[in-house]
């Protein structure tokens, strides 16, 4: 109550009144202005009976005090005519009020009391309340009088689980009600909050509110010291504010105590004595501290703007290693023992040598890690590793500047659901710009992105419109951001969080179409940082144009059928154009699938572009991109924030590059809305069309001498086959024959198809020519396999048969469990498919899963063969080959001896041309070779072979005897005919 020279005291008095039913209808309650809670008589008491009746009577004291002046007779106010006479028999006091220096009345609610809805609504507070509170005093500034109401029973009950609760728990708070209540909030006072007033409590990550009929809960997951305080539920009920309150507790965690430091090594020697520390946050200055052992020691403590704590200065050093203990207590708190061990260095132990060239670093055992605290204002400790071989490693410090902490603290307390989104987020913003020029670690940087990103995802969550002010603070800091020294902060930064760069750009995506439709439209331009916004209402353009002044111009455009659709529900439609420089080169080097695992240069922007139509974010819709001039084939590009676990990546699903008829311009097409740029190749062949049309005729021929293959072999199939070995040769040529024929038909098909993952017939495509040119050279194998088991197990020979199914189960089985293995495990990370072609992607690991098994095939197969040979020209009296099976031998020993050097050579220069600064030669030479197997394979597998030659002869120019018989291997008779083998 305000004191005045002049108080006035408001009453309500009780008076059991007797009368007739007549004379009691015709006394009404006062009904001023807390006059609804005057009760008229009952209509229905009889005759003699008493009636409680609250009258209003106003009291005026003039230089007296009001009790001594109460003291005295009063005179009631007159009755009515018709009234009957009454006995007072009470009176309550109900209300004081006295009159300030700028003329307004001031009233105060007795305990007891309290002004209803109706007056609260309509008067202001004496002091500043939070909405919602019980007004137990207002000022009145005009004639109009009152008095406060009898508040009835409490029509609620407050309880929780528990008042102590530990770090790590779940706080219920359970409110049952017996009326109707409405307007129901919560609050926290927060132990040791400094704020004048408490904390608004919302839902959020930690904050979840339930209700049904008659209860309310408040659950609070994962609970720490931040969420301990007073707990007050707010709300109305009968016509009056309530607030109820519960009192929470909760005991620190280990990690919550900074130790300084958590372990020490110290030589007795060259120091005597040191000093450790135990830090608390300053809103538990509740405890006390003791350190034990405490002989020869001193404690002491002191406080700071954020903790406080207990120092122990150890005078005598320990003779032996010693664990000293800060013990933490506080009334009804769990006590908390937090450990500082202290190593002593004895004689002969490995240690670092003390060093002050890179700060204060003492003399540390091998081994240990010594500490030291963070300069200036800034939180965290400097660590520093001594190694086993006595050598310092380098320094990590975690100090990150307080104001930094503080801003990322709040920002994550308003996510967890303490405070006010609307009000508190625009404050934060406001911030950001004076706190980024204090950034001067990755920690730093790292707590100020961290803010953007929680602010982020705040203002997403909760629908928050910004106004161009704040907007115009986070364009600020971005721009400063992005313009820090990238070798001393985003690389360390990066290499910390490697989705550092990405959380940046998704974050200021989201703050940035979050602008208020009043502010619409927004202009705002900065050296690393652009922003256009326009509002097109409820009936779109026919087009939405926006270029950036940049070097080359970056320009944009959606055209009308994009835009189109969303006007039809007559909310307002507003685009937000946005282009950061300098970002692509800090995000993670990540690239989806087409794009391959090679680096790629940007162009150093990236231009974002989003539209909002009544709220919501829409994605889908064509946007056209005008890059400007670029070197080299460009890539157009968007930036996934899905890609690699979460950490983003580059894709080009759904964009494309557009010709441009008469421009070099980079034209760029994408099918949605998000930021994009464009790739560079930094080491990329150019696109040469005589390599094209080289590898294009190569296959041709391939392919023609791979059917004339198959016709020879039609041909002279039943007189090459006689013996067991030529018939295992020849079934193995021919399956080599036939996986190349279908694989050199596939990939040549394989340029009319429409490359990209999206396309089932292109990826089916690259399936298959993996498959079908691993089987060519797994039969290739199996032949040479074949060649070693007939020379080096003569007398263990197995069945054709068996020796058959094996090689079917080498051929076709293990070249399809490589492809489809490596489908598996490349193509969900986005790296199967080539850059625009139906084929393996050079560029990553997935292409040696198929060079990889190639130049193993021909290394065996060059061991084969030398062994091969060294057995024909060498053989033993009981190993060595028949002399009939000779010729067979020879002929597979003479189609390896060529094919597996010229196979071997090409895949070399495969592996060549994957080289990232390699020239044109190589290239040519791997066209050359690589599609022309099939000619090879006819000429040396075929067609050079004895017996073919002979049957084709034997066929077309029947010139030979007719007792004569075409055979593998034959001998001369002493008859002189021809036995067959």
């Amino acid at each position: 109550m305000v004191c005045s020279a002049a108080p006035l005291l408001l009453l309500a008095m009780t008076l059991p009144l007797v009368g007739s039913p007549d004379a009691q209808a015709s006394q009404p309650g006062h009904t001023q202005a807390g006059g609804e809670s005057g009760q008229q008589l009952d209509q229905e008491s009889g005759a003699g009976e008493s009636v409680l009746v609250s009258v209003y009577v106003q009291l005026d004291f003039s230089n007296e005090t009001w009790s001594a002046a109460l003291s005295k007779p009063q005179t009631l106010p007159t009755a009515s005519a018709s009234s009957s006479l009454g006995t007072l028999t009470g009176l309550s006091l109900t209300t004081e009020c006295s009159v300030n220096h700028d003329g307004c009345t001031y009233c105060a609610c007795l305990s007891g009391y309290q002004w209803n809805n109706s007056v609260c609504s309509r008067h202001q507070p004496c002091q500043t309340l939070l909405e919602h509170r019980p007004c137990g005093c207002l000022i009145f500034c005009t004639n109009e009088a009152g008095y406060c109401q009898l508040l009835p029973p409490v029509p609620a009950t407050l309880s929780l689980n528990s008042w102590l609760q530990m770090p790590g728990s779940t706080l219920n708070l359970t409110l049952l009600t017996s009326q109707e209540i409405t307007n129901l909030k919560w609050f926290l006072w927060r132990t040791g909050s400094p704020s004048p007033s408490p904390i608004l409590l919302q839902a959020g990550t930690r904050v979840s509110l339930t209700s049904s009929r008659g209860r309310v809960l408040l659950s609070i997951v994962n609970i720490t010291y931040k969420w301990a305080g007073d707990y007050i539920c707010c709300f109305e009920a009968q016509g009056f504010r309530w607030e109820l309150h519960q009192m929470v507790k909760v005991s620190l965690r280990a990690i919550d105590v900074a130790q300084l430091p958590d372990q020490l090594s110290i030589s007795c020697a060259s120091s005597p004595g040191f000093q450790l520390s135990c830090c608390i946050p300053s809103e538990h200055l509740g405890y006390t501290a003791s350190w034990s052992p405490g002989e020869g020691s001193e404690a002491s403590s002191f406080n700071t703007s954020d903790s406080q704590c207990f120092v122990l200065a150890v005078r005598r050093c320990p003779a032996a290693d010693t664990t000293y203990t800060c013990d933490l207590q506080s009334p009804g708190l769990s006590p908390l023992r937090v450990p500082v061990s202290v190593t002593i260095i004895q004689g002969g132990d490995t240690t670092c040598p003390e060093d002050s060239s890179a700060g204060a670093w003492n003399v540390t055992k091998a081994g240990h890690v010594a500490q030291a605290p963070c300069p200036g204002n800034k939180t965290g400790t400097v660590k520093r590793t001594c190694r086993p071989d006595g050598v310092w490693g380098p320094i990590h410090s975690s100090c990150t500047d307080t104001g930094l902490l503080a801003l990322l603290y709040r920002a994550r307390l308003l996510r967890a659901g303490q405070g006010w989104p609307d009000e508190e987020v625009p404050q934060i913003l406001a911030q950001l710009p004076d706190q980024v020029v204090v950034v001067t670690s990755p920690s730093d940087l790292l707590a100020l992105v961290n803010t953007i990103k929680v602010l982020a995802k705040i203002v997403a969550s909760a629908r928050i419109q910004l106004n161009g002010s704040a907007l115009e603070a986070l364009l600020k800091t971005t721009d400063k951001v992005l313009d820090m020294d990238a070798s001393s902060l985003w690389t360390t930064a990066r290499a910390q969080i490697s989705a550092v760069g990405s959380n940046l750009l998704l974050a200021v995506e989201t703050l940035a179409r979050s602008l208020c439709p009043q502010d619409h439209p927004f202009s705002f331009g900065l050296p690393n940082v652009q922003l256009q916004t326009q509002l097109l209402r409820p009936t779109p353009p026919s087009d939405y144009r926006v270029s950036f002044s940049t070097q080359p111009m970056l320009q944009a455009h959606i055209p009308k059928h994009s835009l189109a659709p969303l006007g039809h529900n007559g909310t307002n439609v507003s685009v937000t154009s946005l282009m950061l420089r300098k970002l692509d080169h800090f995000l993670p080097s990540n690239y989806g699938q087409g794009l391959g695992d090679s680096l790629y240069a940007t162009p150093g922007l990236v231009l974002a572009i989003s539209i909002m139509a009544g709220g919501q974010v829409f994605n889908k819709g064509e946007v056209i991109m005008d890059f400007g001039d670029t070197n080299g084939t460009p890539h157009c590009v968007f930036w996934d924030h899905n890609l690699f676990q979460g950490k983003g990546g580059w894709s080009d699903a759904g964009c494309q590059v557009q010709a441009a008829s008469a421009s070099p311009t980079t034209h760029c097409i994408c099918r949605h809305l998000t930021a994009f740029s464009i790739l560079m190749s930094r080491h990329t062949v150019p696109k040469n069309t005589l390599l094209e049309l080289l590898g294009q005729v190569g296959l041709g021929a391939s392919i023609v001498a791979l059917l004339v293959c198959l016709g020879v072999y039609r041909l002279v199939w039943r007189f090459v086959v006689q013996s067991k070995v030529a018939y295992l040769r020849h079934t193995a040529l021919l399956n080599v024959v036939l996986c190349l024929l279908a694989a050199d038909t596939c990939f040549l098909g394989a340029s009319l198809l429409p490359p990209g993952p999206h396309s089932p017939l292109c990826l089916a495509t690259a399936f298959l020519c993996h498959f079908l040119y691993l089987a060519t050279f797994f039969w290739m194998l199996a032949q040479a396999l074949m060649l070693a088991h007939q020379l080096l197990f003569v007398f263990h020979q197995l069945s054709k048969h068996r020796v058959l199914s094996l090689m079917v189960f080498l051929g076709y089985l293990c070249p399809m469990g490589f492809a489809g293995v490596t489908l598996g495990l490349y193509l969900p990370r986005g790296q199967y498919l080539g850059e625009g072609a139906c084929w393996l992607d050079r560029k990553g690991g997935v292409f040696y899963t198929f060079v990889g098994p190639v130049l193993a095939i021909m290394g065996v197969n060059g061991l084969v063969l030398a062994m091969a040979v060294l057995k024909l020209l060498r053989p033993s009296l009981s190993e060595g080959p028949q002399v009939e099976k000779r010729q067979a031998l020879l002929g597979v020993i003479k189609a390896l001896l060529i094919l597996t050097p010229i196979f071997g050579l090409t895949w070399v220069l495969g592996l060549a041309t994957l080289l990232e600064e390699v020239s044109i030669v190589p290239h040519y030479l791997f066209t050359a070779l690589n599609t022309s197997q099939g000619v090879f394979i006819l000429l040396f597998g075929c067609l050079m072979d004895r017996k073919v030659q002979e049957a084709l002869r034997k066929r077309f120019c029947r010139s030979q005897p007719p007792n004569s018989t075409i055979s593998l291997g034959e001998q001369p008779s002493p008859g002189g005919h021809s036995q067959v083998s």
